[in-house]
């Protein structure tokens, strides 16, 4: 490094924004991801032992890929390369693996190559790294926000491990925001600011699991808030919500506004509104409420509330629970809403809700003997105790049904389903009232 790189990075460290500066420069600093850098896990014991193979991190913005990557460079005895496949060519990766040759043939010291945002590569750039991957000349370490079975080389793929890396956790991004507000060293310590406890929790709500996104905003809070009366700078939800762009909502998710939400909710795709359904959906999705929260409501609903009227819309609210949680946010917006008008729109009916109420209560209050024809016949020594002697084949009668006697002794008579006049329970109430008339 010569002494103009060297004032360069000097400078780089006071002067880039904060999610840069207090990057984390050891496993242990590292916030979150414990599913892959736990301490029981492969990544932390290979990172320890300096024992790495061509690694893919694959995740959304603000995870801690890059984090990873540098913690890496500052644990390795290995040769540490860098770069961004977004202004990176075929020249800078010759140099990178002519310096590796060296480095390989001289001294014996491997050398990993990062490359940030490596689906950006074209395939030719791609399959240019392969032999030196293949041949051990790199290591490579690539980060993705893109899923890496579609955009990074198979070849490439069978000679790495792919590690998944999940949205940090409100409390991870809490503890990032605290541990920058206290740093007087990277962080903004020196500041003496306060971050008070609604603002950190709005934006560990609203960063959506990105903790670059948090850290810039109260970076920006510090550097552009005048002190209040007792000298110090206070990033309260105002200055949060203003630095981050976005309107604070509300919204407790272990508090009150979080039940009176999703009530409203329930109750408006209930009661057939479906824009009162939209905006509540959207309401809690702009607090950042849980997507998965939401489409299990979204299910009970369809089937509490819709039913046997249109049997449908528990396929559709559950196809929409898997596929918003396998997609994630913003298209999740798009998937829920489309469920959501769905229940909304739906004829409604209750009557399986009180069917298995029913059903429920007389198990619970009348015991009862299943009759001997419905019995299984098949297991030893059933036939001889009479087991399903007398079951009549449902399929050799008229219309594929037989007056046989489905309910114990003690329930003949009741009914526990009852369908409404409502959607295709008036097919229903039209069937069971045919297969009954002789």
């Amino acid at each position: 490094m010569d002494l103009f790189e060297y004032a360069r990075t000097k400078t780089m460290q006071t002067e880039a924004p904060l999610a840069s500066r207090i990057r984390p420069r050891t496993l242990d600093e590292v916030v979150g991801q414990q599913h892959i850098i736990g301490k029981d896990k492969l990544l932390y014991r290979a990172i320890r032992a300096d024992k790495l193979s061509s690694l893919i991190f694959y995740g959304p913005p603000g995870t801690g890929k890059t984090t990873l990557a540098r913690v890496i460079a500052n644990t390795t005895k290995s040769e540490f390369t860098q770069i961004n496949a977004t202004v990176a060519g075929k020249k800078d990766m010759e140099a990178v693996v002519k310096e590796a040759k060296e480095n390989l043939g001289m001294y014996g010291k491997k050398t990993i190559l990062f490359i940030d945002e490596i689906h950006r590569f074209n395939k030719g750039q791609q399959d240019y790294l392969l032999p030196f991957v293949e041949d051990g000349t790199l290591i490579l370490i690539g980060a993705t926000t893109e899923n890496p079975y579609f955009e990074v080389n198979g070849a490439l793929l069978s000679r790495s491990v792919i590690f998944e890396l999940k949205p940090l956790q409100k409390e991870d991004i809490k503890k990032l925001l605290q541990r920058a507000m206290t740093d007087t060293e990277r962080g903004m310590g020196a500041y003496h600011a306060v971050l008070e406890d609604e603002a950190a929790d709005f934006l560990a709500d609203v960063a959506g699991g990105d903790a670059r996104a948090a850290l810039n905003a109260v970076e920006l809070g510090v550097l552009t808030t005048q002190p209040s009366a007792d000298g110090r700078i206070h990033i309260t939800l105002d200055v949060a919500s203003e630095c981050i762009q976005k309107r604070a909502v509300r919204y407790d998710k272990d508090g009150d506004s979080h039940y009176d939400t999703i009530s409203a909710f329930i109750k408006s795709m209930r009661g057939s509104d479906p824009d009162a359904a939209v905006y509540y959906l959207a309401r809690m999705l702009y607090a950042g409420e849980d997507i998965k929260f939401i489409a299990r409501r979204i299910m009970i609903c369809a089937a509490e509330d819709v039913g046997p009227a249109d049997p449908q819309a528990l396929q559709v609210a559950v196809a929409a629970s898997l596929a918003a949680e396998r997609i994630g946010l913003p298209e999740a917006q798009l998937i829920l809403s489309e469920a959501a008008i769905y229940v909304a729109t739906a004829p409604k009916s209750n009557s399986a809700t009180e069917a298995i109420f029913a059903a429920m209560r007389a198990v619970k209050e009348r015991p009862a003997t299943i009759p001997t024809h419905l019995q299984d016949a098949h297991y030893g020594g059933a036939s001889k105790l009479g087991r399903g002697i007398g079951y009549e084949y449902a399929h050799d009668f008229p219309k594929h049904f037989s007056h046989q006697q489905y309910l114990p002794d003690e329930l003949v008579g009741e009914h526990f389903y009852e369908p409404s006049e409502n959607g295709y329970e008036k097919q229903i109430r039209k069937y069971l009232d045919w297969i009954h008339e002789d």
